[in-house]
């Protein structure tokens, strides 16, 4: 008899809708800066908060949400996720000052941090282990799609409306997944378990401190002054949040997931690629705009390569993991995106946009083999009445990825870049590409040695992002583990993770 759900895939449209808004939402507001900042009069400070408080809030409170989820029900936290963000998108658009953007942006991160865990909790609730592969390439393929559209769509609505169009295209989306939601989605949610307010407190204070922290690397440094501070606060907290989490009888997070090799291995490994896609997006961005002269709409065109190669691994990761298991589709794809970050290092200031373009394909086609069997492989390992917490806990690992490979790499970035202008620079020629070209005005001579300067220093930031990718494929091979077919698996087993 068919007991899969009969609306699953139109469910796992909503899904990707829900996941949509946020990736477009991110990327589309990067473009809209400049627009922003000469409207509201935003200082570089306004900036950083606009941008910095919706990740600090996100990141903070990703582990509560998924708990929350669990506890109260899935569908109903994403529904009053969509519904927060949703609104705080709406208010945003009468924004007239930066305190008002910071706050709307405050309120779309904790909307956000309803929304994400709960997404992919629901698609392994919705689907059985046999289709989880595609539906997973799908929702991965919708994420790719909208990192390569929004800053296309972001410079689109840019040049045609004002800056608050960023914000209220989120509004329709919102609205329509809601309204799918309610119609086609069924609840799910974990079995009850009794509050957990000290672990979501250490847990809120340590992660928004860690990424304050990290955020703030490039500025203030990692180990002196405030930054040392920030960094303390977030090892106490976290410390404590794990010491608590092991000796509470009911812990809001199943720490024990790490003594699964696929949990363990797949998310430590997307950690490591995080971190050198970190790098990559914030380089090559300026790679094209500043070395190649591309607009903002067009450099977002510039990564359709990167999409179309992600669909193609994606669909063939789909079709042979079900043959082949996921732990040689995660060890291949991530092989092919490190080719892809070791042929990045040989662009340099004549090389136009074929290495580039090549480069990204190879990305995308690893990127869309590896990426989906590894969730796949690792929330295969979370148990059902867990599987919120479980999906937030490697959100929350990847998100910390994310900010460290921006800070790292964009600190690599600046201090070889001022290594490579000559010594006579001023220091905003040195500070940045952007300030060399606009010190340099008509001095084609400088605009040259800028050029040069700035992809030498790519090639350097992403080398150690070539690494990172590889020891993630060597990590990925000697702990992930592909389930045996036919073989019930052993008690001992099913009652750790229960």
């Amino acid at each position: 008899m068919e007991t899969r759900n009969p609306h699953r895939w139109w469910i796992l449209v909503v899904l990707c809708l829900a996941t949509l808004v946020l990736v477009v939402d991110s990327m589309a507001l990067t473009v809209a800066v400049p627009a922003m900042t000469a409207d509201i009069g935003a200082s570089a400070q306004d900036i950083q908060w606009i941008l910095d408080s919706y990740v600090l809030v996100f990141a903070g409170l990703l582990l509560t949400s998924g708990s929350l989820g669990d506890r109260f029900g899935r569908r109903k936290v994403m529904i009053v996720g969509l519904l927060l963000f949703g609104l705080a998108s709406l208010a945003a658009t009468v924004c007239t000052n930066p305190g008002e953007v910071i706050a709307a942006r405050v309120a779309m991160g904790v909307g956000g941090a309803l929304i994400m865990p709960s997404t992919l909790s629901i698609l392994i609730t919705v689907f059985e282990e046999d289709e989880r592969g595609k539906a997973m390439a799908a929702w991965g393929s919708v994420s790719m799609l909208g990192l390569v559209g929004s800053p296309v769509l972001g410079g689109f609505l840019i040049d045609h409306f004002s800056w608050h169009s960023i914000f209220f295209v989120n509004v329709p989306v919102v609205a329509v997944a809601i309204t799918a939601a309610l119609l086609l989605m069924p609840e799910s949610k974990g079995a009850w378990r009794k509050p957990d307010p000290i672990g979501a407190v250490l847990s809120v204070v340590g992660m928004t401190a860690l990424v304050w922290w990290i955020i703030e690397i490039p500025q203030h440094g990692a180990f002196e002054g405030r930054g040392l501070v920030t960094l303390l606060v977030a090892v106490t907290a976290l410390v404590g949040f794990v010491v608590w989490e092991n000796v509470h009888p009911e812990p809001m997070v199943p720490l024990v997931l790490f003594k699964q090799r696929n949990f363990s291995g797949g998310s430590l490994s997307l950690t490591l690629v995080q971190i050198g896609n970190g790098g990559l997006l914030l380089v090559l961005t300026q790679y094209l705009q500043f070395v190649l002269d591309y607009s903002p709409v067009k450099a977002g065109l510039a990564f359709v390569p990167l999409a179309v190669a992600a669909l193609i691994g994606n669909g063939a990761g789909a079709g042979l993991a079900p043959k082949l298991g996921n732990r040689p589709l995660v060890v291949a794809g991530l092989l092919v995106m490190a080719s892809s970050f070791f042929l990045f290092t040989t662009v340099d200031a004549d090389s136009g946009f074929t290495v580039p373009a090549v480069a990204l394909g190879l990305l995308g086609l690893g990127a869309g083999m590896a990426m989906p069997a590894a969730v796949s492989a690792l929330m295969g390992t979370i148990p059902e009445d867990q599987a919120g917490v479980g999906s937030a806990l490697n959100d929350t690992i990847q998100q910390s990825g994310t900010a460290l490979g921006i800070a790292i790499l964009g600190s690599l970035l600046t201090s070889r870049f001022a290594a490579e202008m000559p010594a006579g620079s001023s220091e905003l020629a040195k500070g940045s590409i952007s300030g060399a070209l606009a010190v340099a005005g008509g001095d084609a001579g400088l605009v040259r040695t800028a050029r040069e300067a700035f992809t030498a220093s790519m090639s350097t930031t992403l080398t150690i992002s070539a690494v990172g990718v590889l020891a993630a494929a060597l990590l990925a091979g000697l702990v992930m583990r592909d389930k045996k077919k036919d073989a019930p698996a052993p008690a001992a087993e099913a009652e750790l993770v229960a």
